[in-house]
């Protein structure tokens, strides 16, 4: 049975640099932050699962199937980890051909043997009565302070990164995708290209997690890691929460970089709001959200909460939707969730559709990116992100990746594509590249 233990935080921003580096030391965890961002619907500060108590890697066969048996035995307690975006070919008649260079498997969960929790300024640490007493915890709180005060992670060698695909090939490929729109094929889709790097020095995932959060702080932002494949995300985007019988989800589509003066960053703001291609983006994929939450949705209770918000972050401006519907008392959670998986913002519409030219226009498996991280609660709530503005790292092949991209419609401008495709992976290159 687990047991919990609360602290009083007077000073969680200086809490955090401790237990981030204290967490550094270890090899298998997740870890959530969500960089103290207004959230309505946000329910921890941060949160951490620690350690493999249970683990669920996905067999070669029956992979959803065999998922949810490990679910049902272990739904009564915290479970943390991720859907990797190819967990479609499961879900429907599709295919993965590209080379799977980071190797994370297509499902990922575990019990975590600890768990720890931030909000209002108390700390709770979760851990099993029998493995631990409250005087060992006690200790545990200490040496994470002391941690922090003894410790710095170091820095990481400036890398060089390489683009996948030149501009030229980026541009045709936009062409390519327009000319399935106006034949019918689809109404969007979502176009991403990978920037890699093979390096020869080990790279702390703390480290790259830290500067990437400090330069570009997400509410949805996660560091997991599973021995030598790492994720380092600053994700801005919420894929699927559920708070008791109500369900919420908030597509992004739009985005806009900062401006350099405050006259200038507001009238970006305004430009971002009154386009008419990037509303186009948005209520496609608002729509499409709406058609898969009404599979499993009370009759008459999908709305949307919020159309075309426009939200700040520190490299961008988004647009941002909410969506919410309350859920049938016969609705399965998994089921719930793969129905609207992979995330429709990260895809196009029709879905099938869109994943199927996909895979035949990038030239990159996907593997984790375009995915969900989060976690379930012993009450059978959740809470998923979309993994974008990612770093994945496999360390025994000493390969980095993150990926990049957008939506194209009818209206889309390749050249104007490309360029918010380079301001997204911005902070992602200067991560690693200064």
């Amino acid at each position: 049975m687990r047991r919990y233990k609360n602290y009083h935080i007077p000073r969680p921003a200086g809490f955090l640099i401790s237990f981030e580096e204290w967490l550094g030391k270890h090899n298998n965890y997740a870890y959530m932050n969500s960089n103290n961002f207004e959230d309505t619907y946000g329910t921890y500060d941060f949160l951490c699962g620690l350690g493999l108590r249970e683990e669920f890697i996905c067999p070669a066969e029956n992979v959803l199937k065999n998922f949810k048996n490990f679910y049902n035995a272990q739904c009564k307690d915290w479970l943390f980890g991720f859907f990797s975006y190819d967990l479609k070919n499961e879900l429907e008649d599709l295919r993965s051909a590209h080379e799977d260079v980071i190797g994370m498997p297509l499902i990922h969960f575990f019990q975590p043997e600890m768990v720890f929790t931030l909000k209002n300024n108390n700390l709770q640490i979760g851990f099993y009565e029998g493995e631990n007493d409250e005087s060992e915890i006690d200790s545990l709180f200490e040496s994470i302070i002391k941690t922090g005060a003894l410790n710095r992670t170091n820095d990481i060698a400036s890398l060089h990164v390489i683009a996948k695909e030149d501009k030229e090939s980026y541009i045709e490929k936009i062409k390519s995708i327009k000319k399935h729109i106006q034949r019918g094929d689809i109404y969007e889709m979502n176009y991403c290209t990978e920037f890699y790097t093979q390096y020869s020095d080990s790279i702390s995932a703390i480290t790259l997690y830290k500067k990437l959060n400090k330069l570009s702080p997400a509410p949805f932002s996660c560091l997991y890691k599973q021995g030598s494949k790492s994720l380092v995300c600053s994700s801005p985007e919420r894929f699927l929460k559920k708070c008791g019988k109500k369900m919420y989800s908030q597509p992004i589509k739009g985005t806009i970089k900062r401006g350099s003066t405050p006259t200038e960053d507001q009238e970006f703001k305004e430009q971002l709001l009154n386009s008419e291609k990037d509303r186009s983006e948005n209520v496609m994929i608002v729509d499409l959200v709406r058609n898969d939450m009404s599979h499993f949705a009370l009759k008459g209770s999908v709305r949307v909460e919020e159309l075309f918000g426009i939200y700040s972050y520190a490299q961008v401006h988004q647009m941002v939707s909410t969506i919410s519907c309350e859920l049938r008392d016969d609705a399965d959670i998994i089921d719930v969730i793969m129905q609207c998986f992979p995330p429709g913002s990260m895809t196009g519409a029709p879905k099938i559709r869109a994943m199927q030219l996909i895979e035949d226009t990038e030239c990159t498996r996907r593997n984790l990116y375009s995915g969900a991280v989060g976690y379930f609660t012993p009450e059978g709530d959740f809470d998923f992100n979309v993994v974008i503005r990612s770093i994945l790292i496999n360390e025994e092949k000493r390969y980095l990746s993150l990926m990049a991209g957008g939506a194209i419609t009818a209206l889309s401008d390749p050249d104007s594509e490309y360029h918010e495709c380079l301001i997204k992976a911005n902070a992602m290159i200067k991560v690693l590249t200064q």
